[in-house]
Formats: C-alpha cells, structure tokens, sequence
C-alpha cells in the first residue's frame, strides 16, 4: 500500500495524525487531487496544524475552480473561513467567506453553500452583540440545511439559533435546540469537525444557564470522544478546561489545577486560542482559593493579557489583601459592562460579599435581590443555591439572623446536592454566625468547627483562617500582647471587612470593634489598617 492509499486508510480510521504523515508524503510526490487535498485540510485542522489546513484547502478551492466546480470550492473557501472564524480570526475568516461568496455570485439563488455564508453572518452578529439579527440568521441557515439534506449546515444553525435564544430570554427554546443538536452528534450524522465545534459551543450554553447537569452530562460525553482519537488537538483543550471548572466545584483542587494549566498548554500551543485567557482565569481561581495570592495575582493577568475578563476573581482577591475600595471599584465597573443577565449573575456574588465587607448593606441588598430574579428566571440549582447564599448573608448582617438561617440552610442543602464541597462549607460558616446571633453557641461551634474541617481538607487557606478567628481558635504564635479577642478582630481586619462588618460576624457592637481596632494598632506599633494586616500575614495569624 502507498502512502497515498494509507493516508485514506488512515483518514477512514479516524487517525488524523497519521492521515496528515501519509498524504502530505504523498503530496511531495505528485500533486494530490481536491478529494485528498480535503482529507488532508481536515486531518491538519484536527491534529491543531492550522496552517496546514488552509494551504490544503486554498489548494483545494484553486484546483476545484479549474475544473470548474464552483459550488465544491466555495465549500473549500467556507471550511477555511469556518475554521479562523471559531477560532477567533473574525476578519481572515469573513475575508474567506467573502471568496466563497464571490464564487457564488450569479449561481443558483440557493444551494447548501449558501446557507453557510448565512451562518457565517449570523456568527459575525452574535459576535458583535445583535442577538435579533443572529436569531434570524441562523434559524435562516438551519432552514437551507434541512431543505438541502446537510446536517452539518442544519446543526450548526441550530445551535446557534439556541444559543441566541438563550441571550434573549427565551430559555426552554433555547435549550430544546441544543438537546436536538447533540442527538444529531451521537447518532453520528455529522462531520468531525462540526461536531467538536458543537460540543463546545453546547457547553458554553450549559454554562451560561449555570446548567451543572447538562454540562456534566456533556463534559464527559466530549471527554469520550475526545479520548477515541487522541490525536484531536482543537477541542482537547476544551474537553481539559471544562473538566477543570466541574472538577473545581467538586472540591477536587489539585486535579482541577492540573486539568487547568493543561488545558492552557493546549490552547496556547501550536497557536493561540481565546479560550487561553478562560484556562488561566480557571489557575487564578485556584490559587485564589488557596490563599496562593502572587500565583493568583499573575494568572488573572495572563487571563487578561488572552482577552478573558479576570473579574470577579481579581477583585476577590483585592478584598482578601485588604483593598476593599479597589474590590469595589472593580466590581462595579465590570457590573456596569455586564449586559446580559447570566453574565452579571457571574459577577453578583462577589458584589454581595464586597459590598457588605465595605459596610454597603443597601448595595448588598440591592445585588442580592437581583441575583434571586435572574435565578428564578432561570430554573437552575446551582445559581438557586448561590442566590440563597447571598440572601443568607445579607439578612444577616441587617440584623435577621432567624430568616438567615432559612436561607442559608437551603443553600447547604442545595449545595450538598451538587456536591459543592467548598460553598456548602461556606454556607455551614454562616448557619454558625447565624445561630451564634440567636444565642445557640453550641450549634454555633459545631457549624463553624464543620466549616474549618471542610476547608481544611480542602486546602482554603484564607477561608480557614477566618473560621478560627470567628471561633476563636487557630494556630498558637506571636500575638504582639494582643488578647483572644483582639486576635479574632485582627484575623478579620486581615481579610478586608470594615469594623461595621466584624461587628456582625462577631455579634459585637461598632463602637467595641473601633475600640479593638484602636487597642491593636497601639500594640502592634502600627500606623494603620493596612500595616496592621501585613503584621498578621508575617506573624501567620492569617
């Protein structure tokens, strides 16, 4: 068998790497045929060989206008764009549409072709934000590709249609079509090129919804495939970065790190991918999490050097150094960006808990309220169970503690549903601030030394700090002659809450917090809050 006949038995096997050896060896001998120059471009697009892929395709369309099958080169021109347009390269990519449009022009008024050329419109204007004209355009293009028999085509339409859906409110629509579309995936209908585009972009959907199941369900569905032809490269760092994000909820942190800085590696290599800046926001969160804050500090910046937004991450961090005015700053400057509501419903969270850091309780009000509408709007647990949350906390700091244990108690619960181990622990501090204010200090205890346990085994460094200090224990060391309590208040001062905010958590008035401030500074010899926090960072009270 000669190369060329292996390069096809190879492409048939699905062994694209081995295809791409076999017929570009077998294009160095004589020149390959359009049929081959396609299997080449599309083994080289899925082994990561970009360039490859479109010399191969570029070659294609040439030889296929010569002889003279126009609608076949536009196919060439519309892959190729495809390609660059997922991949980011909007103008390169519109610029090959342009050509396959132009091969069209004067042709039939519709063919398949066409409708691609539809979809590549609709994509430009999801892109940009015109959800009504992308809607349009890609329910246009599932309809050419139902009339003309190409499911590549009628899938790639629909999952756009639902995504756009999505956006605009119209969730039950909008989830049907992408559940349609992944029956058309695992009944093999489609090419495979599609298909790994499809099962990203259905997973991003997931994510937009906070839909946990459906993107477990998926995530281990594009992990299989992914695994049956190890030598994909495009969607690999896909199946790594969402397996790190579910990985992350489940409590498992070192995997989902490792998960995490290989998916990055994919997608920054053999050519940079947008979804690199998401890989290192994933990094940042991690370390975040883990007290890590110079690790953190650099992976929000290659997050933001790749064109991925490091917030709410970045300003999390600022509250737990202490920099509750630039947390605030950064929130609400990202709140103000956000349009969608799923996008802002990533960012309240983080608004509740720097608001009520900052002593802003009507802000934090306000934040939670929206949080519980757009969680309601949505149907999904996840987001259920972290607007509770959020309404747990405010309705305790406004001096609510019984309707705070309500709702906190239905976020562990929904929490340990989705096995979330780091925010039930979370809400498990809150239920023990809760019943600490109703007089229960015995619960209280047991809810707090629950809390420090889970974040113990999980490796939450800052979060375990501050449990001690609100029970009161912690690791023996240089106090600087400062009392039990006067520690507590330190720990907290640490992790950037006002005087207004200890005075909630530790159930004391304002004015005893201002006297402990004060006591602190005086014995540490220290001119100021920020001073006072370094001192408890180098003295590892925190």
């Amino acid at each position: 068998m000669d190369a060329l006949d292996q390069g096809r038995s190879a492409f048939t096997r699905q062994a694209w790497a081995d295809a791409v050896t076999r017929l570009s060896e077998a294009g160095r001998a004589a020149p390959l045929d359009p049929d081959d120059l396609e299997r080449l471009a599309t083994a080289a697009y899925l082994t990561g060989r970009d360039a490859e892929s479109a010399e191969a395709w570029a070659r294609a369309r040439h030889e296929l206008l010569a002889r003279g099958e126009p609608r076949r080169a536009a196919r060439c021109a519309i892959w190729l764009g495809f390609g660059l347009l997922v991949g980011g390269e909007t103008a390169r990519g519109g610029g090959w549409m342009a050509r396959a449009r132009r091969v069209l022009a004067g042709g039939s008024p519709e063919v398949a072709e066409h409708g691609f050329l539809v979809w590549a419109d609709a994509f430009q204007a999801i892109m940009a934000g015109d959800l009504a004209a992308a809607l349009a355009g890609f329910e246009q293009a599932a309809a050419v590709g139902e009339r003309h028999g190409d499911p590549d085509l009628a899938a790639l339409g629909r999952v756009g249609a639902g995504r756009a859906r999505i956006r605009l409110g119209d969730t039950g629509a909008g989830v049907a079509l992408l559940d349609e579309v992944m029956v058309a995936v695992e009944t093999g209908e489609l090419s495979p090129i599609v298909v790994g585009d499809l099962y990203c972009t259905v997973l991003e959907g997931c994510q937009e919804l906070f839909d946990l199941r459906r993107a477990q369900q998926w995530t281990a569905v594009l992990t299989g495939w992914c695994a049956a032809q190890q030598d994909l490269v495009p969607y690999r760092g896909q199946c790594l970065l969402h397996r790190a994000e579910l990985l992350t909820l489940h409590g498992a942190w070192p995997d989902a790190m490792e998960e995490a800085s290989r998916a990055a590696g994919r997608f920054l290599e053999p050519a940079g991918h947008p979804a690199a800046g998401a890989a290192a926001y994933q990094q940042g969160e991690l370390h975040r999490l883990r007290g890590e804050a110079a690790e953190a500090e650099a992976a929000y910046r290659r997050a933001s050097r790749w064109g991925r937004e490091p917030q709410p991450g970045l300003a999390l961090l600022r509250l737990a150094q202490g920099q509750t005015a630039a947390a605030e700053a950064a929130i609400r400057r990202a709140l103000d960006e956000a349009g969608d509501p799923a996008a802002r419903a990533r960012l309240l969270p983080a608004q509740v808990e720097i608001a009520l850091a900052g002593g802003d309780v009507p802000a934090a009000r306000a934040a939670a309220g929206e949080l519980a509408r757009v969680a309601a709007g949505l149907e999904a647990p996840l987001l259920a169970a972290t607007a509770a949350a959020a309404e747990g906390s405010v309705l305790l700091t406004e001096g609510d503690p019984r309707a705070a244990l309500a709702a906190l108690r239905g976020a562990w619960t929904a929490w340990r549903e989705l096995e979330a181990p780091y925010e039930a622990a979370r809400a498990r501090e809150g239920i023990g601030l809760a019943c600490r204010a109703l007089g229960d200090q015995d619960s209280a205890a047991l809810e707090l030394d629950a809390a420090r346990w889970a974040y113990q085994r999980l490796g939450a460094a800052p979060d375990l700090a501050r449990v001690e200090a609100l029970a009161g224990g912690g690791p023996a060391g240089a106090t600087g002659g400062l009392t039990a309590r006067e520690v507590q208040v330190l720990r907290l001062v640490a992790t950037g809450r006002t005087n207004r905010a200890i005075a909630a958590e530790l159930v004391l008035s304002e004015r005893t917090v201002d006297r402990h401030v004060s006591n602190i500074l005086t014995k540490l010899g220290v001119p100021s809050r920020a001073a006072a926090t370094a001192w408890a960072y180098e003295h590892r009270l925190v």
